[in-house]
């Protein structure tokens, strides 16, 4: 076997910087120090006059958060790759010699940051980030929401029951343990879906309702650069529409029109969006039990060729990135799915930046 020498290590870098290291090329591109502030504001470290060992530096955290949203990684298997991979190592600013942080600590260091909610203002920071590279919100915004899947639940009816008016089934306040590994937030809903020809040729007469335990991200993005700008996170059951009124409109884009499904079509939202100076492009429902106008057909036909943009995005995170909740409660749940959107607009900006380079 050859024996290492003083350089392989360079050139093994430089030949994966030739490959395409994606990570190599989010060093260039985000500026990771631009998120200190919120995280030294959210993590609270003392200033170490108690002694004991230093904490690990909150944006080389930040960062191997970013390496596991990026793949999909568990705590364990992050661990793992940062040791075995000299890309990550790299990423992080990390020499083969140095201590590289575990499975646990990477766990605790986002159990702090959502216990203190930091992922918002880590969201908005970014956003700051991408309106100052001259990447605002423009021709006008839209609209939709996706299912995320989260570790089914084997509960009985009584405590289906329990959970859906917000107590806590009485079997479960004596054990911890169980409460612990039990998820109280997520719910039940039905994922409807287009049904696929027959072998003999014909159609179903009814598409396919199939069960789906989990969450769901409501997003908001813009026509001109498809960036996330405004989200949110609620259980499966939650209604589309009633979204729109929550703070899911972007009132900064430099248009006022807002494209979305049939779901967000209601008098409220349209009440709302008028009320607000928004115009709204949202689709048109079928006429109950009667054939759908053929101006209507047209219209909505048009919308969607704007609206299925947003279709895009959440395509990215589930194909990409492997979008899944992985754990317990919803406060957990809204940090995954927002570290999945910081992500996806880093990913997205990287996109843009190579195509301005190239033009």
């Amino acid at each position: 076997m050859k024996q290492s020498g003083f350089f392989d290590v360079e050139e093994r870098l430089a030949r994966l910087s030739g490959l395409g290291d994606q990570l190599e090329a989010f060093s260039r591109t985000v500026d990771f120090e631009a998120f200190r502030p919120d995280l030294d504001k959210a993590l609270a470290y003392s200033d170490g006059s108690k002694g004991g060992r230093p904490p690990f530096d909150p944006v080389l955290m930040f960062k191997i958060l970013v390496i596991q949203t990026l793949n999909n990684l568990s705590d364990e298997r992050t661990e793992y790759l940062i040791n075995d991979r000299l890309s990550f190592m790299r990423f992080l600013g990390l020499g083969l010699s140095d201590r590289v942080p575990d499975a646990k600590t990477v766990w605790l260091f986002r159990e702090r940051l959502t216990q203190a909610g930091a992922i918002d203002g880590l969201f908005i920071r970014f956003d700051a980030t991408l309106r100052n590279a001259g990447y605002l919100p423009m021709s006008g915004q839209i609209l939709d929401a996706t299912l995320v899947a989260a570790p089914k639940q084997r509960n009985t009816n009584a405590e289906k029951a329990d959970l859906r008016a917000g107590r806590i089934p009485e079997d479960w306040q004596d054990k911890p343990a169980k409460l612990s590994h039990k998820d109280r937030h997520a719910r039940w809903t039905l994922k409807f879906t287009k049904a696929k020809r027959q072998d003999d040729g014909t159609m179903p007469s009814s598409d396919l309702a199939i069960p789906f335990f989990g969450y769901k991200s409501h997003v908001s993005i813009d026509r001109k650069y498809r960036f996330i700008r405004k989200w949110k996170t609620t259980h499966a059951a939650a209604s589309d529409g009633a979204r729109l009124r929550e703070g899911l409109l972007d009132k900064t884009n430099t248009a006022s029109s807002v494209w979305a499904d049939t779901a967000y079509r209601s008098k409220d939202n349209e009440d709302f969006m008028e009320k607000q100076g928004f115009v709204s492009k949202v689709h048109r429902k079928k006429p109950h039990l009667k054939p759908m106008p053929r101006h209507i057909q047209k219209s909505n036909a048009g919308k969607s060729v704007i609206r299925s943009r947003v279709e895009h995005v959440f395509a990215d995170q589930k194909s990409q990135t492997g979008l899944f909740i992985r754990t317990v409660g919803i406060s957990r749940a809204t940090m995954r799915i927002g570290l999945a959107n910081i992500v996806y607009n880093m990913r997205r900006l990287l996109f843009l930046e190579r195509l301005n380079a190239s033009a």
